[in-house]
């Protein structure tokens, strides 16, 4: 089963986490083949938000809230169960000066396709 970890942080405490650490981490989880995709990103500051209302596009600069912890950046992993995925995210080293989400992917191609191909027959 796939889940996506979120990994949250103040930015201020970004420099507490080393980027050859959290690459490392990546690289063991690629090797044994849990990570199926993982980026950082950009600081909060470079965010943009668009939100339709009332069919008018709004683009707001930076984050959707003010919240203590940004979203850092995500690691797309696999694993047999939710109770797997908390021990993977556990070991993300970010986890020690911040927070890791965890949220199961909804396989919304997958169900789409299979409803499609009910209709069909």
């Amino acid at each position: 089963m796939k889940y996506l970890c979120l990994v949250y942080l103040d930015e201020k405490r970004l420099p507490e986490v080393p980027d050859a650490e959290c690459v490392a981490f990546d690289a063991g989880l690629r090797a044994n083949g849990r990570c199926l995709a993982s980026e950082a990103l950009q600081s909060v500051h470079t965010a943009t938000t668009v939100r339709i209302r009332n069919n008018r596009v709004s683009v707001t600069d930076g984050p959707f809230a003010e919240t203590k912890e940004q979203l850092a950046g995500f690691y797309m992993i696999e694993a047999r169960d939710l109770n797997e995925a908390i021990q993977i995210a556990a070991k993300i080293p970010p986890a020690r000066v911040g927070s890791i989400e965890v949220r199961p992917i909804r396989p919304i191609r997958e169900t789409v396709a299979a409803e499609q191909a009910r209709q069909k027959h």
